[in-house]
């Protein structure tokens, strides 16, 4: 391999590892939490869905299972699917109110 061919790759394999370590991992890292965090539900935890609704488990399954039981109102009890949950809240955490 000569030089020209070299010089032409070093730069290219940079931009490959910053790209890695500025988007890539941390992605990664964060759907890892995230699916960690989903694992772990009890009930009475507050969530957050992917269309925006604020919810309370009220019933969570084995880690397996795919689907939980959410509160949305009084009385008002919706089955939805684990992988539609975005965040996960403490019991006592309030809602961030963004007015």
């Amino acid at each position: 391999m000569d030089t020209s061919t070299f010089n032409m790759l070093v730069p290219l394999i940079l931009i490959v590892a910053i790209m890695y370590f500025l988007m890539i991992r941390p992605q990664q890292q964060q759907q890892k939490r995230l699916r960690q965090m989903i694992d772990n539900l009890h009930r009475g935890d507050t969530v957050v869905t992917a269309g925006g609704i604020v919810g309370k488990v009220v019933k969570a399954a084995a880690a397996e299972d795919t689907e939980i039981l959410i509160e949305i109102a009084d009385t008002v009890q919706v089955k939805m699917l684990k992988s539609s949950i975005t965040d996960v809240r403490a019991k006592t955490q309030p809602v961030a109110d963004k007015n």
